[in-house]
C-alpha cells in the first residue's frame, strides 16, 4: 500500500481527516514526518532541515486559514552531534519567527536514519477546507512554482549552498490568514500543483481548467531545466513547494489582492468536472513518500 492508499484508508475511519490540518473548536493541529532518504538530499544542512521540518507543518496551518502559535519537533538520528542539533533548532526557530510563531521544544531519540517529525498548533475562527470550490470560481496560487524541484537539481549538481537557499521556503501563514473568508477552498501544494488540483476536485466534486502559460514558474527552474518538458515537470508535478492553491469568486479575490503579503496568480477556473490544462487532461501525479 502506498502513501495515498494509506491516507484514503484513514480518511474512511477518521472523521476529521482529509484536509491539511485538523480544526477542533478553533484549534488547528497538524504534524509531518520527514526522512533523510526521501526529503533531505546530500548537502542539506541541519539548519535547513529544521526550517523545512517545521515549515511543512506551518504551511498546513496556512492552508486552513489559521494563525500559527507554536511548533515542536521530534529528532531522530544515529548519533547526537551537538552542532547539528543546535543548527536544527536554529532553523526551526527562525522559520517560526518568520510567521510570528514560537518553537517551544520537542523530543530526541536514536534512529538508524535521520528522521524528524514536526507538529504545529494554531488558531482560526473561520477555517478554509478543501471542499467548497464552485464552478465559476477562479483558481489561484501564491508565490511561484518549482522552487523545490530546482533545489533538487542544484543539490544533484553539487551546488549545496544554492540548494539549501531554495529549500528554505516561506510558509504562507499571513496570506492564508488573509484568505480566510475570501477563498472558497484551499490547500497547500506540497504534493505538487497537479495533484493538489485533483485533490481539491475530489473534495469539492468539481473540475479545473488551468492554462500552462499562466503558471508562475520560479526563475530558479529556468536556470536548471533542460527544455519545456522538464520545466513543466519541476513546476507542476514535482511538489514540495508549499504554496497555497485556492479558489474563490474572481471579483472577491481580486478585491483583496492588494491586502496580501505575497503575489497571487490566477491560473484557471473551476469547472463541473475533469482536471485539464489548456483543455487536455492533466495527469494526477505528484510527490509521494
Amino acid at each position: 500500500m502506498d502513501e495515498r492508499s494509506a491516507l484514503g484508508l484513514l480518511a474512511g475511519r477518521i472523521d476529521a481527516a482529509g484536509d491539511d490540518a485538523a480544526v477542533i473548536d478553533g484549534l488547528v493541529i497538524t504534524t509531518d514526518m520527514l526522512h533523510e532518504r526521501t526529503d533531505f538530499p546530500e548537502g542539506t544542512t541541519r539548519y535547513t532541515a529544521g526550517w523545512r521540518t517545521v515549515g511543512a507543518s506551518l504551511s498546513d496551518v496556512a492552508a486552513m486559514g489559521g494563525a500559527a502559535t507554536a511548533a515542536v519537533a521530534a529528532y531522530g538520528a544515529p548519533a547526537f552531534d551537538p552542532t547539528e542539533i543546535e543548527a536544527f533548532v536554529d532553523g526551526a526557530s527562525d522559520v517560526c519567527e518568520l510567521v510570528d510563531a514560537a518553537y517551544v521544544g520537542g523530543d530526541l531519540d536514536s534512529h538508524d536514519e535521520f528522521t524528524v517529525a514536526g507538529a504545529v498548533v494554531g488558531r482560526t475562527d473561520d477555517p478554509v477546507f478543501r471542499h467548497g470550490a464552485e464552478p465559476g470560481d477562479a483558481v489561484y496560487v501564491t508565490g511561484t512554482l518549482g522552487r523545490t524541484g530546482a533545489a533538487i537539481r542544484e543539490f544533484e549538481r553539487g551546488n549545496a549552498d544554492r540548494g539549501n537557499e531554495l529549500f528554505r521556503f516561506e510558509p504562507r501563514v499571513a496570506a492564508g490568514r488573509r484568505l480566510a473568508g475570501v477563498a472558497s477552498a484551499m490547500m497547500d501544494s506540497s504534493d505538487g500543483l497537479a495533484r493538489s488540483l485533483h485533490q481539491l476536485a475530489a473534495a469539492s466534486d468539481c473540475g479545473f481548467d488551468v492554462e500552462w502559460d499562466r503558471l508562475p514558474v520560479d526563475r530558479a527552474v529556468d536556470a536548471v531545466a533542460d527544455g519545456e518538458a522538464e520545466r513543466r515537470e519541476l513546476s507542476t508535478f514535482f511538489g514540495e513547494d508549499f504554496e497555497l492553491v485556492f479558489t474563490g469568486p474572481r471579483a472577491v479575490v481580486e478585491a483583496n489582492r492588494e491586502s496580501l503579503d505575497t503575489p497571487i496568480t490566477r491560473i484557471g477556473r473551476v469547472t463541473k468536472g475533469g482536471v485539464l490544462a489548456d483543455g487536455d487532461p492533466l495527469p494526477d501525479r505528484g510527490y509521494s513518500h
